[in-house]
């Protein structure tokens, strides 16, 4: 099973004044006085929430399309490009970066019809390239190069699916960082793409017909009078099979949910091809489970699963028995089964919830590979059909795994393992003899025994008990000196398990301290934790962030004049509600891609309104007050000094539309009391993050490193 979150009016008749006016150009002297920002028109636009009238001077810049915020993104850029780059440490920083990041690594292979898939990057190449082999222990070749696709690497190779037989492979390419992918159809043999092109899909995989001869996928309406290809997501998507060789205007309407307008229907067809299973989203607390029986000549789609009372996911069947992972009346979530032959069925609980949270669970071979998160690092276990423990599968340490791709006729699987000092290392797994095989072990060239690890935990402000991982130079001195930097998260149940990362090698070469914050929100501790970090009860989660912030002063490792934060979407939002609430606290802040504005967020797109199960609406009364104490467009005091803060964000991001970041960061240069910079930084051709090229991830965290260390002190 692989769980997958989906992260999304008028306009008044203002427009912006002189925006490329009153800059100056030359190369500053960064931090020594106060910038002169570009002059962001600010009208009179309020809007009435439960008899409170609320300013919007902003609204404009939400018409992403205007001349207007044209030249606002480029007056912005005119002051925080040439502000980064005059930072004397940027270049060595980049330099280092591209040095570390030169090495060698694989993803996990998948499997089908006699053939290997996986990607490799050779450490220099913007994109990961797709490769194919028959025998994992000969050389692979080249399937797919997305490097080839455009002259910048801005189009990316973003999901692929493998037909049963291993003959075809339908993949999806994103244009400039966007969620909106088209499919294509490549031939394996042959080596050459199809005629066929599948458009109008966000966040959708395929699922292959058991004979390989077409597809079920998800997509959006098309627009009415729009161009071809133009859907509108706006609206829910629906079903359709194609049939390969076939043009997407004869793709057949397979399914659609017409009693309800935020649900959102996709397809999965069964190995032995006997059962459409249709999983439906609307939020991330709970879902729907259908299917059809593809022998009932009726068409008709059970619903299996419809009470939306907990998380229901499709592991694999046998026969007429489904095996599901369910949050139904367990928070840290089970196994089960149902027999859908029988009418009268009831569950029958073959995992049982365990004290840790079940992150995720595959059904393999006929057996149950279980993921759990105990205080945030991942352990494997694995179970017969009847609930017993096989085994508890072995790791090389603390870590995270992925993998565990679902199989039900083969034990043979694959995962990976990382933590924050030991890179990717890919393993060959056969469930039945437990037996792990090494098949590729990323080697960086840098001594990570050099770095010491260490798992803390803290109190928040109500008492609870939060983890969270430090890493450093085992050098360092407790004297509250050491440049530090804090991330976060915090939400859509999403868990922080350690990874390795070579920007965050990099920063403790410099003599940074790392620490990852495992806040409320988060899946780490199983639905509860997840529920006590949203909606009425959003304020734990930066809460929780202040504290750890409090922590790591509290005990020497730094302070605050040598504090920084990070973290981008929620973990954006994140950062940009601590800079408000607590500014005094923090050295620098490097809030990206964030939702700033919490009354209008579910404006922006359907996809964006069912961000409302961790966020509440601004509609429902409760909800709207909290949204209103802490959203960051609306809660920035003129006059306060704000530390440093470097606002990023990218002109093609449909998930966090900029319009976010352009909001908070006019807001925050209206208001800013002291000379401390607050910068916003526009990318141009990439989004939300996803299939940035390695040259434009490169630059990005060049920018952020050098921000940081000329705001707290290292160069």
């Amino acid at each position: 099973m692989q769980i997958t979150n989906i992260l999304t009016l008028g306009l008044t008749a203002c427009v912006l004044s002189a925006c490329d006016a009153t800059t100056d150009h030359s190369e500053p002297e960064a931090g020594s006085s106060a910038l002169t920002y570009p002059a962001a028109a600010r009208s009179d636009h309020t809007d009435d929430y439960f008899g409170e009238s609320v300013a919007d001077p902003y609204r404009w810049m939400e018409d992403l399309n205007s001349d207007e915020i044209a030249a606002f993104v480029e007056a912005q850029n005119e002051i925080a490009i040439p502000y980064l780059e005059a930072i004397p440490v940027r270049e060595r920083v980049a330099r280092r970066i591209d040095e570390l990041w030169s090495f060698e690594r694989y993803r996990v292979p998948v499997s089908e019809g006699g053939r290997y898939f996986y990607r490799r990057n050779d450490g220099t190449q913007d994109q990961d390239v797709l490769y194919v082999t028959e025998d994992l222990s000969a050389e692979a070749r080249v399937m797919i190069d997305p490097n080839t696709f455009s002259d910048d690497a801005t189009i990316a190779l973003s999901t692929f699916s493998v037909s049963p037989d291993g003959a075809l492979v339908a993949y999806s390419t994103s244009d400039g960082g966007s969620d909106w992918k088209t499919w294509h159809v490549h031939d394996v043999s042959s080596g050459e793409d199809l005629a066929d092109l599948i458009e109008g899909t966000k966040f959708t995989g395929v699922s292959w017909d058991r004979d390989s001869g077409g597809f079920y996928y998800s997509r959006y309406p098309w627009v009415v009078g729009g161009a071809e290809g133009e859907a509108n997501d706006d609206l829910q998507v629906k079903i359709y099979h194609h049939d390969i060789g076939d043009p997407q205007s004869a793709d057949e309407l397979i399914y659609e949910i017409t009693d309800h307008d935020t649900r959102n229907p996709a397809a999965q067809l069964t190995e032995d091809g006997r059962y459409l299973i249709i999983g439906v989203f609307d939020g991330y607390q709970t879902n729907g489970l259908y299917y059809r029986d593809m022998n009932d000549p009726s068409g008709e789609v059970v619903r299996l699963f419809n009470d939306w009372d907990g998380l229901y996911y499709y592991l694999g069947n046998d026969g007429s028995r489904f095996y599901i992972y369910t949050t139904q009346g367990a928070p840290n979530a089970r196994v089960v089964s149902i027999d859908v032959a029988d009418p009268q069925g009831d569950l029958t609980e073959i995992v049982p919830e365990q004290v840790e949270a079940l992150e995720s669970a595959s059904y393999i071979g006929g057996h149950i590979v279980t993921t759990y998160i105990k205080d945030a690092y991942s352990k494997v276990r694995v179970f017969e059909l009847d609930g017993s423990l096989l085994r508890d599968l072995k790791l090389p340490g603390i870590g995270s795994v992925n993998g565990f791709r679902d199989d039900a006729d083969d034990t043979e699987t694959f995962y990976g393992f990382e933590n924050y000092t030991v890179p990717s290392s890919i393993y060959r797994y056969d469930v039945a003899s437990g037996q792990s095989d090494l098949f590729r072990a990323a080697e960086v060239d840098v001594d990570l025994d050099a770095f010491e690890v260490k798992q803390v935990f803290y109190p928040s402000a109500d008492g609870t008990k939060v983890p969270m991982f430090i890493i450093h130079r085992r050098d360092i001195e407790f004297d509250g000196s050491n440049p530090t930097l804090l991330y976060g998260y915090g939400g859509f149940n999403n868990s922080l398990t350690p990874y390795f990362s070579v920007s965050r090698t990099v920063w403790i070469e410099m003599g940074g301290v790392m620490a990852i914050a495992n806040l409320r929100g988060g899946g780490e501790y199983g639905e509860a934790w997840h529920l006590a970090g949203t909606r009425l009860e959003k304020q734990n989660v930066f809460d929780d962030f202040i504290a750890a912030a409090e922590y790591l002063i509290d005990v020497g490792y730094t302070s605050p004049e040598r504090l920084a934060i990070q973290g981008g979407s929620n973990g954006g939002l994140l950062v940009a509600a601590a800079t408000l609430q607590r500014p005094e606290l923090f050295a620098a802040t490097l809030p990206a891609v964030g939702v700033l504005d919490m009354l209008r967020y579910h404006t922006a797109s359907a996809n964006a309104r069912q961000w409302s199960s961790d966020y509440g609406l601004s509609e429902v009364e409760d909800e709207y007050q909290a949204l209103r104490a802490y959203s960051p467009v609306h809660n920035v005091e003129g006059g306060t000094c704000y530390p440093p803060t470097l606002i990023t964000t990218a002109d093609h991001d449909d998930r966090v539309v900029p319009w976010h970041s352009f909001k908070w960061a006019a807001e925050m240069q209206h208001a800013q009391g002291c000379t401390n910079p607050i910068l916003l930084r526009v990318e141009t051709r990439a989004g939300h993050g996803a299939g940035k090229p390695r040259w434009m991830i490169i630059e990005d965290l060049a920018d952020k490193w050098a921000f940081l260390a000329r705001h707290l002190g290292m160069e």
